[in-house]
């Protein structure tokens, strides 16, 4: 898959949610990971998180949100549930991409949703557990991005084939200009 990801939380207050959260991290190949204004010690998560992520990818721990600091071009992408949200399946994600989710019992903090460049919403009645939602993110990022057979139209066929990746011609983007001669 092209470009990378990253997955963090605002507020969260559960060590466990935490833990599987960056366990479906690691899982999907996420680049780092980041919290935001965490309202337990993130060392505790040790005992939830069953893959040890932490010493598998990058944990990053902001106190505040002017802390935030994101790789250039990376966009911030909150998962929220508001009626101007994009909905997931027609949300296209941006190959360098962070995305993060609200606290277990609230919602991603007003300033925090204003400095999103994208807020993306899944589609269901009421909000689920922030590990399930952080996953749901991660599953429809890797169908999106990612290089998969197509789904057969019967339900009792085999998938197609991936056909061979074909490398195809160099592409120059920009030629630079002849220097004059003389």
């Amino acid at each position: 898959m092209r470009g990378y990801f990253a997955i963090g939380v605002e507020g969260i207050s559960k060590p466990m949610n935490l833990g599987a959260l960056l366990r479906s991290a690691h899982a999907f190949g996420a680049s780092f990971f980041f919290t935001l204004q965490p309202a337990f010690a993130v060392r505790e998560v040790r005992y939830a998180d069953t893959s040890d992520a932490a010493r598998h990818l990058p944990l990053y721990q902001y106190d505040s949100l002017e802390d935030l600091n994101l790789p250039r071009g990376c966009a911030l992408v909150g998962i929220e549930l508001t009626d101007e949200a994009i909905e997931l399946p027609s949300f296209r994600h941006p190959l360098a991409a962070a995305y993060v989710l609200g606290p277990e019992r609230g919602s991603l903090s007003p300033a925090l949703q204003a400095r999103c460049d994208h807020v993306v919403k899944i589609p269901t009645k009421f909000c689920v557990n922030v590990g399930t939602a952080g996953a749901i993110v991660m599953y429809d990022r890797s169908i999106s991005l990612g290089r998969h057979a197509r789904r057969p139209v019967n339900p009792r066929a085999a998938p197609d084939a991936l056909p061979d990746h074909v490398q195809g011609a160099q592409v120059i983007r920009s030629a630079k200009k002849a220097a004059p001669s003389k």
